[in-house]
């Protein structure tokens, strides 16, 4: 298993029973899809391992929020689904070369069956747009409160607790081909 540690596994598992219980607390603030994404690092790098926490955030468009760790074309996502009720939180390889991209998919592929133990079956990866490749998982939509922002910056801390360290051992992969 490539989570390295177990009991993150274990946190991410209790916190899957949870995942699509609709967020009851009555103090919860309501805001708009631009405040919801632009203060999300705020809840996800928090719920990271301190040795995770470095990953940098950016907003290029308003509609979407990017979390990465050095290469902005290669990050986790969190966009609304086109013409469905569904948030996309996501790791896209969106790199000009469109064989790395290839690659880091059939990487994950490889692992999709670990993933989808520690993740849960609804986790997808496939290709995509302009040669770009995406794992991703899709999330029912609720109004924008803190609550609902605090389910799904858990939701993204899980999905990168669990992918980065096999998009590392990928990519040193790559490295030792590109050589």
């Amino acid at each position: 298993m490539i989570i390295s540690d177990i009991s993150q596994a274990e946190i991410i598992s209790a916190n899957m029973r949870a995942r699509y219980r609709s967020v009851t607390n009555a103090k919860l603030q309501i805001m708009n899809h631009y405040e919801f994404l632009r203060t999300l690092p705020a809840v996800v790098i928090p719920g990271l391992p301190p040795s995770l926490q470095s990953i940098k955030f950016r907003q290029p468009y308003r509609w979407l929020a990017q979390f990465h760790y050095g290469d902005t074309r290669l990050h986790y996502e969190v966009s609304r689904s086109r013409g469905r009720p569904l948030l996309e939180l996501a790791f896209h390889c969106e790199s000009r070369d469109k064989h790395l991209n290839r690659l880091l998919l059939n990487g994950f592929r490889r692992h999709l069956f670990e993933i989808k133990d520690t993740l849960g079956e609804s986790v997808e990866a496939e290709m995509w747009d302009k040669g770009w490749t995406k794992l991703y998982d899709l999330y029912p939509l609720e109004k924008f409160s803190t609550g609902f922002q605090q389910a799904v910056g858990r939701r993204l801390a899980e999905i990168i607790v669990c992918t980065h360290p096999i998009y590392v051992e990928l990519r040193g992969q790559v490295q030792r081909v590109y050589r």
